[in-house]
């Protein structure tokens, strides 16, 4: 048997909802990409420089402009912060 025949560890439904309350996704983001991502948000001119934070389920839950701000509020509400690239 090769890896490509053995059958997955989790299932789709079960990897959509890993790190689900446990986790928050830290990554820069572009003034460009906040309309897709930050629904409501007022328009930012592209080329700014964020921070966003992320549930796991890919839910937005800050945006700010320092990393390491963004990093403090994962903390405090209780999220293991990961880096996205």
């Amino acid at each position: 048997m090769t890896d490509n025949d053995k059958t997955p560890a989790l299932t789709p439904a079960e990897l959509a909802h890993l790190g689900e309350g446990s986790l928050a996704y830290l990554r820069e983001i572009d003034g460009a990409e906040l309309a897709g991502r930050f629904p409501g948000m007022p328009h930012i001119a592209p080329g700014t420089k964020l921070w966003a934070v992320f549930a796991a389920d890919g839910r937005p839950i800050m945006l700010t402009d320092a990393r390491d701000a963004a990093l403090a509020g994962a903390i405090q509400n209780d999220l293991t912060p990961v880096s996205t690239h």
